[in-house]
């Protein structure tokens, strides 16, 4: 079985790990809505319709629900396949499928879609977890060495930087190095500031998503917060602590082998909200990650490395 995956741009390369995407279509609809009419924009559009009308397919799955995704897969040749308007993130989408699915909305997103593919191509899931299936070629050799991704989008999904900073110097105490690896100019910066906790901490170049792969492919171990390299660490098996604060695990979190999620027992959390409204006293900012503790979160991480060794 092989598929075509159409994706948005600036996450091609992920589905081209994968040994059964033969070709990888990017779409670019964040970049061309803001120039429409441009001459770039109208060329573009065409080579992908063009790539998108090239075949007929068996089945044309759209995992997302979404009315712009819907629209996407009108384009395609073959028979639609979709979450129906009970399952689907936007239920109106529902109507652009020849074969609609039902798939409970309160299960985990990664279940949602294992459990969408398996009713569109007729397998049985199997309830364990995930094995993601993706190669970018052989771990560097190299010093062990701990992936820290402090970045999000979310003020309120930030980890605090104190907490950073004691977790860098238990990783350079235990021997470890620490990258600190970035995506834009104020994490560039952030990641520099906390380098300077521990001579073994260091700044990455930037990375594009094959440098990023490679990096957790090659690390012993890694920390991050509600961020999807989080979920790019757990399809490489590698040790991984995700925290969570104001989202929801249980929606959305880490799933794989040798990952462990610490959750807020803060009475707000998770609020799923951007920016933290908490107004009481606490010191830590976000309040939320007042019991997600350096020490909790280090303990765990070296659990989780010492089952890996020991596999």
């Amino acid at each position: 079985m092989y598929f075509d995956w159409l994706v948005e741009e600036a996450f091609a390369p992920i589905p081209s790990w994968h040994p059964a995407v033969v070709q990888v279509i990017p779409v670019a609809l964040r970049r061309w809505r803001k120039a429409p009419l441009s001459k770039q924009t109208r060329q573009q559009w065409h080579e992908f319709k063009h790539r998108v009308t090239a075949a007929d397919y068996d089945a044309i799955i759209d995992a997302q629900g979404l009315l712009k995704s819907a629209w996407l897969t009108r384009m395609a040749s073959g028979t639609r396949h979709g979450l129906d308007r009970h399952s689907a993130r936007e239920g109106l989408a529902s109507l652009v499928y020849d074969y609609k699915h039902h798939v409970p909305r309160g299960a985990h997103a990664i279940e949602r879609v294992r459990e969408l593919f398996a009713s569109v191509l007729g397998y049985a899931v199997h309830h364990t977890e995930p094995d993601y299936g993706i190669f970018t070629g052989d771990p560097v050799a190299g010093p062990p060495t701990l992936v820290f991704l402090h970045a999000t989008s979310w003020a309120s999904k930030h980890w605090p930087e104190g907490y950073w900073q004691e977790m860098i110097k238990l990783a350079a105490q235990a021997g470890y190095r620490i990258a600190l690896p970035w995506g834009s100019v104020a994490e560039r910066q952030r990641s520099e500031q906390l380098a300077t906790v521990a001579d073994s901490a260091y700044v990455p170049d930037a990375m594009d998503l094959n440098g990023i792969a490679g990096l957790l492919a090659s690390a012993t171990g890694a920390v991050a917060v509600d961020t999807g390299l989080g979920h790019l660490a757990a399809a490489f098996s590698v040790p991984t602590v995700s925290l969570y604060g104001p989202t929801d695990s249980q929606l959305t979190g880490t799933r794989g082998h040798f990952q462990a999620q610490l959750h807020a027992g803060f009475g707000c959390a998770p609020c799923l909200q951007r920016q933290c409204s908490y107004r009481g006293d606490s010191t830590v900012k976000p309040a939320c990650f007042e019991d997600v503790t350096p020490a909790r979160a280090w303990l765990t991480l070296q659990d989780l490395i010492k089952q890996k060794d020991a596999t």
